[in-house]
């Protein structure tokens, strides 16, 4: 796989000066929770990086629940953990995917091509019992050029004008079906989803927190021409983001993420929204 790489190879690179790690962990509505598992232990040498205060921008009435960070803002965090254009930087979180998946694909974003994420994140690195400790690691500050690509990245405007045409790119929802049709929404203030959206559950890219193999991931997406433009969204761009790199992994080369997803689109109150019959 060309953006997911395995615990045994991260073992080997433990020292090298060249590699670095991202502790992304976290848990939706206990945002202290992944601090602190990284306070107590982690892998040698990560660094921690927050889904709300480093991968995330203020909240305000447009742009969704996790609103991208300002450039500035991540650009520091990364140059302070010593991360260049150059470095090689592998993101884990606990096994979900979820969370790693935001920070490679924005670095992605800012143009960052040795970036991957570790299959099985921590669960599996401390399950086969590799080290761990407690030692917040200090590196000398970095200088990060941004490089931005646009190309990955689906601005409101556009996902608005694909919901009145469908047939100009796929649209995919990344939630669970009973949120997709509407059956149950915990979140949002609003049920349902964007007009046109397919649905392509993003846990199913996984199983038992392993990324499913090529092969699999190209049977998830096989109704979907890979010479199509594809744009993935969930409720606030975090899950959507394993579906991105599955689909990029699966051999999808025109994909964009929409940012503020379903919680974005909802903000505006003159926007449809499709559901089904309770």
């Amino acid at each position: 796989m060309k953006y997911v790489i395995e615990k045994e190879w991260l073992l080997n690179k433990l020292d090298d000066p060249n590699v670095r790690i991202a502790d992304c962990r976290f848990k939706l509505g206990s945002p202290d929770e992944g601090r602190s598992l990284y306070a107590l232990n982690h892998i040698p040498n990560a660094v921690y990086f927050d889904l709300e205060k480093d991968l995330s921008g203020q909240v305000k009435k447009h742009g969704g629940r996790h609103p991208l960070p300002k450039l500035d803002q991540l650009k520091h965090a990364l140059e302070k953990a010593g991360i260049s254009r150059e470095t090689t930087v592998v993101a884990y979180d606990g096994g979900e995917g979820a969370f790693a998946s935001r920070f490679w694909w924005l670095l992605r974003y800012l143009g960052h091509k040795e970036v991957f994420i570790l299959n099985g994140g921590y669960k599996e690195w401390v399950g086969s019992k590799y080290p761990v400790n407690n030692e917040i690691p200090s590196f000398k500050s970095a200088d990060f050029n941004i490089e931005l690509q646009p190309e990955i990245f689906a601005p409101y405007e556009e996902v608005k004008s694909l919901s009145e045409n469908t047939d100009a790119a796929v649209l995919i929802d990344s939630r669970e079906a009973k949120r997709y049709l509407g059956l149950e929404e915990p979140i949002d203030k609003k049920a349902g989803h964007i007009p046109g959206a397919i649905n392509k559950v993003w846990l199913e890219t996984y199983e038992n927190g392993i990324f499913k193999e090529i092969a699999e991931q190209e049977r998830r997406f096989a109704e979907i021409d890979k010479n199509k433009p594809v744009i993935v969204y969930c409720g606030s761009g975090v899950t959507a983001a394993p579906n991105f790199l599955a689909l990029k992994e699966a051999g999808y080369s025109n994909v964009k993420l929409y940012a503020g997803s379903f919680s974005d689109w909802i903000s505006y109150d003159e926007n449809k929204i499709e559901t089904v019959e309770k």
